[in-house]
């Protein structure tokens, strides 16, 4: 058979996929894109059968006793047709709903299984069980939730940390100083959540570079900036920069060149937060000498910096990162609060930016017309938790919980239904979510893999990956449309989440509502007209019909380059006021106050973390455990990308040479990493570019623990066995993976 080309899209990027005798055999990238991802070379990987669940399985232990139970990985399962899994599924749907109410049905489903926009396998999930009476589901990710919980109530909306800040060409154009908090790098803008056709971060940089920016880059890694880009390297002590900030500001305003203008018309509580600096409020004045003692830094270039960020067009970038972290709300309030100091908000390429480079889409040129999305319709009820909240939810089922400034109740969770995601990896502590695992009557998988949540699941649905079936790409921060074309037959008795779903909605009686009467190649057509639609009558840009497209497999949508968050407020406050409680930025909050949370106060504050430098033990290291450079999250774990980082079998734990020569390690040895909470396996790095008493081990590693006892060796590398479960704060409760303490120690065991 002759060479075949699909077009298709994947986190990584757009490309197409080429086919011979029914087998993917290479992969070209999409001609437009000046920065390729090398990850998209492993999807083909997806098609390998011995990861692949084959067929429905069911746990032999949950057949013969329903009900909560160990759920231990190398338990037994039994494969049975597709008629007697989806027969199960929708009669425990229907068991649970009846006897217990629809709370009683978690469906989280955290998923990155695919970027298509119609097999987006949650979405799939909630519109049936919405047509079902409802379920709890999460709201905020992993990923973002203390950030834009605190900037929903400080600015009015999320979107400076959701891809609307201002455009990083604008950046490039005007900036003249750029403070990078955390990381501004392309080893994360590699993916997108929607999929992505071009990757412009390294674009946008090397304009900076040229223009001779001046970059400072705060973060424990020196990498967190790409090594052709000179900066300052200000290796700080991790979960200390809002203490930064604060003494950045505190000197500008102990210096009087702080904008009071500024921060008198466009800022409520702006009094009360610089009485904060100056320390009127707790007797303890917020400067360089100050911040440099928390953050172990040098205070005269802390002065320098702060006079620096005044007298030149300053824009401030905070990564996703900071916010993972205990007080993970402070960082980006703070960092609101120096850019309002400084008095740049609003104006070209200047101010304050969340997430730059945390995925592809922060930054480049606004996606402004609609973008495709499978419809979930209403949910009947109201019930949530906080994302990173699940072992609380299954372990103290009836216990409150707090949530922007609101009180609301776990509820009984009695069955789980986990479509396209893996909280087995994106969880913190991992021992302590095995046990709450263990609490519910049923959980049922829908995954092509067999990833250790299917491995714990009672009930697993193997479904088809993309490249398996028909999908459209784009989201509301990518430029493009992408024609997502099967390539290949589904593996073994793999399903398309759709097509699981709509046997579902036939059993359950709902099947008529939830298709509309289309199959997946209608509904693909109509979700790209609705697109189409909007282009034109919004922005007079014509789409091609759905032909065209289809055999084109890329197009571009409407876009917004040169954009300035903020310069209609900044023209305008009375005309275009924020959707705040004063319609200003608010440097205080009432709503806080009347909270009385100590771990959330009133203003950007300083809060000492769980887990710190600071306090840690003469052996206790500062973990970080950031995105990897081969993969996205766990997938394609083992596919030649992902296995390029390790050794031995083992993810690769980066260490200061002070401190492997301290703990008798040398590169490449294997080492054992523990505290309270766990204990992993992992492959010595030695690296200069850390900040010592810091280690860094990537996610993503399949979870593989020796054995089921509590404290087992994972022998993986999985950081998030030794990840502290706890909320950021009662106000914004997000993931605080970055706060963690770790020992380690060469490894003698076999």
């Amino acid at each position: 058979m002759a060479l075949q080309r699909f077009s298709h899209c994947s986190h990584w990027g757009a490309y197409s996929l080429l086919v011979e005798d029914g087998s993917v055999v290479g992969v070209e990238p999409f001609a437009g894109d000046p920065a390729p991802s090398p990850i998209i070379h492993s999807v083909k990987y997806w098609a390998d059968s011995r990861h692949r669940i084959a067929q429905p399985m069911v746990r032999e232990r949950w057949l013969r006793n329903k009900g909560p139970n160990e759920r231990r990985p190398d338990d037994r399962f039994l494969p049975v047709s597709w008629d007697e899994a989806l027969r199960l599924v929708a009669d425990e749907i229907d068991r649970v709903r009846q006897t217990f109410g629809n709370r009683s049905i978690f469906a989280g489903s955290y998923g990155w299984t695919s970027c298509g926009r119609f097999h987006h396998a949650s979405s799939q999930l909630k519109r049936l069980l919405n047509l079902m009476g409802g379920y709890t589901g999460h709201v905020d990710t992993y990923s973002t939730a203390a950030g834009p919980v605190i900037l929903r109530h400080t600015l009015g909306d999320a979107e400076a940390c959701n891809g609307g800040a201002t455009t990083l060409d604008a950046v490039a154009e005007h900036a003249q100083t750029v403070v990078v908090f955390g990381g501004l790098s392309p080893r994360t803008a590699q993916s997108e959540a929607g999929g992505i056709a071009r990757h412009q971060l390294e674009t946008y940089l090397r304009a900076m570079v040229a223009r001779g920016v001046h970059f400072v880059l705060i973060s424990p890694l020196r990498d967190d900036l790409p090594e052709w880009v000179p900066a300052e390297w200000w290796p700080i002590r991790p979960n200390t920069d809002t203490a930064v900030m604060l003494g950045l500001a505190g000197e500008i305003v102990a210096a009087g060149r702080h904008d009071r203008d500024f921060l008198a018309t466009y800022c409520s509580g702006a009094d009360r937060f610089v009485d904060y600096l100056s320390g009127k409020k707790d007797g303890t004045l917020k400067n360089a000498a100050w911040a440099a003692s928390i953050a172990d830094l040098d205070a005269s270039r802390l002065r320098e910096l702060a006079a620096r960020l005044v007298e030149t067009r300053s824009m401030l970038t905070v990564g996703w990162s900071l916010q993972r972290a205990d007080h993970g709300e402070q960082p980006y309030w703070a960092a609101l609060g120096l850019a309002a100091v400084i008095g740049q908000i609003g104006l070209p390429g200047t101010g304050v930016g969340y997430g730059y480079g945390s995925l592809g889409g922060m930054g480049p040129p606004l996606a402004a017309s609609n973008s495709p999305a499978f419809p979930q319709g209403s949910k009947p009820n109201r019930d949530f938790i906080p994302c990173a909240r699940i072992a609380d939810l299954l372990l103290n089922p009836g216990a409150t919980f707090t949530y922007e400034g609101g009180t609301y109740v776990y509820p009984d969770t009695r069955l789980i239904y986990w479509a396209g995601g893996n909280p087995f990896h994106h969880h913190q502590d991992l021992n302590r979510l095995r046990r709450a695992w263990m609490q519910p009557e049923t959980i049922i998988v829908q995954d092509p893999m067999w990833t250790a949540t299917a491995r714990r699941a009672d009930i697993v649905l193997p479904a088809s990956t993309s490249i398996e079936r028909n999908d459209i790409a784009g989201a509301r921060r990518s430029g493009h449309l992408v024609a997502m074309q099967q390539a290949i037959a589904p593996v073994g008795q793999a399903r398309s989440d759709y097509d699981i779903m709509r046997g579902l909605a036939e059993l359950l009686g709902v099947e008529e509502t939830f298709s509309q009467g289309r199959d997946e190649m209608a509904w693909i057509r109509h979700l790209y007209e609705i697109s189409r639609k909007d282009a034109r009558e919004r922005f007079d840009h014509l789409l091609p019909e759905f032909e065209e497209f289809w055999q084109q497999g890329v197009v571009e949508v409407p876009t917004r380059a040169n954009f300035t968050y903020l310069d209609e407020f900044r023209k305008n406050p009375a005309v275009h006021p924020l959707s705040t409680s004063t319609g200003r930025i608010l440097l205080w909050s009432d709503t806080l106050e009347q909270s009385g949370l100590e771990d959330c106060l009133p203003h950007p504050a300083w809060l000492e973390p769980a887990e710190w430098l600071g306090c840690a033990t003469s052996t206790e290291m500062h973990l970080i455990s950031r995105q990897p450079v081969g993969k996205l999250h766990s997938q394609l774990d083992e596919a030649p990308a992902s296995e390029a980082t390790k050794r031995n079998g083992h993810e690769q734990v980066w260490l200061h040479p002070d401190d492997a020569s301290r703990s008798g390690i040398a590169d490449g040895d294997t080492v054992r990493l523990w505290n309270a909470r766990g204990q992993c396996l992992a492959s010595a790095k030695v690296v200069d570019d850390i900040r010592p008493r810091v280690v860094m081990l990537p996610t993503g590693a399949w979870y593989d623990p020796q054995d089921n006892t509590d404290d087992a060796l994972d022998r993986a590398g999985n950081p998030n066995v030794l990840t502290l479960d706890k909320g950021s704060s009662g106000f914004g409760q997000g993931c605080a993976a970055h706060t963690c303490l770790v020992n380690i120690e060469p490894y003698r065991g076999q």
